[in-house]
């Protein structure tokens, strides 16, 4: 079904796997398009409660794919970015949680990719940069604007402008990263985060995504009122019910919603 990506579903845990080892997983058109069509089934199917996202072989996504680009006309580019935009603002918004899994060299498109992901989780052999600059452009998949609120403005600056690669540990201190890990603990700790947070009520964790990612750009007392309809809406559920159940009554809650 998909030629540039491998997906895998294991017990309610997706993995999307970027499968272009040769071209180091670059993003081109064509995998923008399956990692959207992979996203919107995912979403539909509510036996995935969790996805993993990573990159075969020694790369996470070493970018988008410059030859591709090369040819392209301004209007033909301008169509590209376009398609990314739709794609991570996607996959940033599915109310499931999304666990970038950075295996090696994540750069540009590959970077942003990691960006519109809600968990970061690297090897300390992975690489982070957003080198356009250095090629004539900027970042196009959303990274001018991810990464100044992940990192802070003026970090999203000197990385931008300056184009520098950075490692692990210092995506880690800036906090690109949230974890850390041992290449060999990487996919294992993915999995096992995951599976920690698909125990929670899945509602809670959907809406708790929705709320953080609108009312991040809203001032603080519409971000409080939208989180005020947020809460109600899982306090609603029948999953809290149970978790209240369960609590109060010391036993392992049983949640069933999505």
């Amino acid at each position: 079904m998909y030629n540039n990506i491998k997906f895998e579903k294991n017990e309610g845990l997706a993995t999307v796997t970027i499968n272009r080892p040769k071209a180091m997983n670059a993003l081109n058109e064509d995998v923008l398009n399956e990692l959207l069509i992979v996203f919107h089934s995912i979403a539909k199917d509510d036996d995935v409660k969790a996805v993993i996202v990573t990159g075969e072989g020694k790369a996470f996504v070493a970018g988008a794919d410059i030859a591709q680009m090369s040819k392209l006309s301004a209007l033909e580019g301008r169509k590209m970015m376009s398609l990314g935009h739709e794609v991570m603002n996607y996959i940033e918004n599915i109310e499931k949680p999304v666990i970038a899994a950075v295996n090696g060299f994540a750069l540009g498109g590959g970077c942003e990719l990691s960006l519109a992901c809600d968990i970061r989780i690297a090897s300390t052999k992975a690489k982070f940069g957003q080198p356009e600059v250095g090629l004539g452009i900027i970042p196009g998949f959303g990274g001018t604007q991810r990464l100044a609120r992940l990192v802070g403005k003026g970090m999203a600056k000197y990385l931008i402008m300056t184009a520098e690669i950075i490692g692990a540990d210092e995506a880690y201190r800036i906090g690109l990263v949230e974890k850390l890990v041992e290449p060999e603990e990487l996919i294992d700790t993915a999995v096992k985060t995951a599976r920690t947070i698909m125990s929670k009520a899945p509602i809670a964790v959907g809406t708790a995504i929705t709320a953080i990612n609108k009312g991040f750009d809203l001032g603080m007392a519409e971000a409080s009122a939208f989180e005020i309809e947020t809460f109600t809406t899982a306090f609603g559920s029948d999953d809290k019910s149970e978790g209240m159940d369960a609590f109060l009554n010391k036993r392992k809650a049983e949640f069933k919603n999505r």
